[in-house]
This record gives structure tokens, C-alpha cells and sequence, in this order.
């Protein structure tokens, strides 16, 4: 695939990025190159490969999930600058 200014100019745009004229000479030449490489990994025979998600072989490594005794609600909501019995209170934001 060939590199053109106009789709140098296409991706900075999509980046967000303001690129000087020497530059995007340069980042045409480094996107030829990428490409270049992927078609050579592409040249590769991958069949008898199998996907992975990880390197290593990786199980489920979180804890199990258990249940624990939580704070009490009294002591939380007695620090509260409003509070009624089960929530805080705070001024209506939304209209």
C-alpha cells in the first residue's frame, strides 16, 4: 500500500495532530515500513498456532468472591453534614 500525503494528512487530522512538512515525509516512510513488516508476519504459517489471550498460562487469579460484614449504617451516615435514617442528602443538582 502506498503512502500518500493526502492520507498522512487523513490520519494527523483523525490524531489530532499538526504535523510539519518534513515530518510527514518521515511518517510516510515509517507507515511503508510497518505495513512492510505486517506483510511479512502475514507470509507466516499460523495454522498450527493456537490463540492466546495471554503468554503465559494465566487461570483465574482474583480471589474468590465472599461475604463480609459491611460498616454500619448509623456510623456511617452520623458524619454526614444531611442525613435522613438510610441516605445522605444533598442539594438537587438536576432541575
Amino acid at each position: 500500500m502506498k503512502i500518500t500525503t493526502e492520507l498522512i494528512d487523513h490520519i494527523s487530522q483523525l490524531s489530532r495532530l499538526r504535523l510539519p512538512e518534513e515530518e510527514k515525509a518521515k511518517m510516510a516512510g515509517d507507515l511503508e515500513g510497518i505495513l512492510a513488516y505486517m506483510d511479512t508476519l502475514n507470509t507466516l504459517d499460523t495454522s498450527d498456532v493456537e490463540p492466546l489471550s495471554h503468554v503465559f498460562p494465566v487461570k483465574n487469579v482474583l480471589r474468590e468472591d465472599e461475604v463480609q460484614p459491611s460498616m454500619d449504617r448509623g456510623a456511617l451516615l452520623k458524619n454526614a453534614p444531611a442525613a435522613d435514617d438510610e441516605a445522605f442528602l444533598v442539594p438537587k443538582t438536576v432541575e
